[in-house]
């Protein structure tokens, strides 16, 4: 089905572009040193219980936790030193009795017989006797066996996007590498006979290509890799060649640009005489004039020529896409609630995302022209209207998506 100029709600362009992801998941294998921002493609389990046993979480000395009632600091329970454990050693010979106790470090093997740690602030030695002057209660300051995970637990599902302190878990879990999903490449095409690369200095009438770096930045940082394809003049037959060689070699296709009625048609018609076209034009503001077809079954997003119209558009459809082909359970974003500082207009009827700026939890809006630039390094996100409203009110909460 074909849809030229047909403008539809955000949801329906959302689920359209999400059934485009129907190529089978790739998977790779990467160190755990290196998954830090990689999508688990299968679900992670413990190969053992963690830890292996009750394990000290102070330095001090292994108790029975009933030897030490009723001690305090003027009348302290008094303590046989029974031995010392040393990290790394079970010392199965050492076994705390009843009156006694043994010195244990920080993750240090709790010996038989005790049930709980006193810490090292606690305590003083006076020869072979230890002054316990507080009490501890059953379990005190032990780790258990089993605590963290038991053996076979699932540790992590598939689609978790892994942090730094994941991979330390993994490492835990036995896991020396993990099973992820592939970066899906995506091509990136800027598109105009205005723009010219930034390292030349535009004459009048032309533009630095702002898009396509700014696109391939926030890609690569989703975990994508991004393909530019460079700045395609608006001729049928240089820009049909360039989507060929973009739809053979990635696995989305994303071009930028069409500032004019006529190039947003051309774009639509190279890509339906190609594919098809299956959305032209979303009830979003910015990016009304939004694209989305596809190509040998291939993805291909044609997004508005103003930074900010595209920066959105990515956010709020292309985005949903990356999830599906990730395997990625939650959305890659950063959220943060405010207080609106003043009343902010919009149209019923389509989905509207402004600009702001958040400081002290107050969210100021920046309005401003859609082709400025300013205006997305002077915010910090943005927030978005429902397509059922006629703006929102000063003084409401809203949810900020930062940057």
């Amino acid at each position: 089905m074909s849809r030229f100029l047909t403008v539809i709600p955000v949801k329906e362009a959302v689920a359209i572009a999400e059934k485009l992801a129907v190529r089978p998941q790739k998977i790779e294998r990467v160190p755990a040193e290196q998954s830090a921002g990689r999508v688990l493609a299968q679900d992670v389990t413990a190969d053992r219980d963690i830890p292996g046993f009750n394990r000290s979480v102070v330095d001090g000395y292994a108790v029975r936790a009933g030897d030490t009632a009723g001690a305090g600091e003027s009348i302290p329970a008094l303590l046989r030193s029974a031995g010392r454990i040393a990290m790394g050693n079970d010392k199965k010979d050492l076994h705390v009795g009843t009156g006694e106790c043994v010195y244990i470090p920080t993750g240090g093997v709790l010996p038989d017989g005790a049930d709980a740690v006193v810490m090292l602030e606690y305590s003083e030695e006076a020869g072979d006797t230890v002054l316990v002057k507080r009490p501890v209660s059953h379990g005190e300051n032990v780790l258990q066996r089993n605590e963290d995970f038991t053996s076979g637990e699932v540790v992590f599902r598939r689609g978790r996007r892994l942090s730094p302190q994941d991979a330390g878990v993994l490492a835990a879990c036995g896991c020396a590498a993990v099973a992820v999903a592939g970066k899906p490449i995506v091509g990136i095409i800027s598109t105009g006979n205005e723009l010219v690369p930034a390292n030349v200095v535009p004459e009048p009438g032309q533009v630095r290509d702002a898009n396509g770096p700014m696109l391939a930045a926030w890609l690569g940082g989703y975990g994508c890799v991004p393909r530019l394809y460079g700045i395609v003049k608006d001729e049928r037959s240089a820009f049909e060649a360039v989507i060929e060689r973009a739809v053979l070699e990635c696995d989305v296709v994303i071009l930028s640009g069409g500032s004019s009625k006529d190039d947003r048609d051309m774009t639509a018609a190279v890509i339906a005489s190609k594919g098809e076209v299956l959305v032209h034009g979303i009830a979003i503001a910015p990016g009304k004039p939004t694209i989305i077809g596809r190509i040998d079954n291939k993805p291909v997003f044609g997004l508005p020529g103003h930074p900010a119209s595209a920066y959105v558009v990515l956010i709020a459809i292309v985005r949903p896409l990356l999830d599906a082909l990730l395997g990625q359970e939650v959305p890659l974003l950063r959220t943060v609630n405010a207080t609106l500082s003043e009343n902010v207009p919009s149209q019923r009827g389509r989905e509207e995302y402004v600009r702001v700026m958040v400081k002290d939890g107050i969210a100021t809006p920046l309005f401003g022209k859609s082709g400025l630039l300013n205006t997305l390094v002077k915010s910090d996100g943005l927030i978005r209207i429902p397509a059922g409203y006629e703006g929102l009110e000063k003084g409401c909460g809203v949810e900020v998506i930062l940057w």
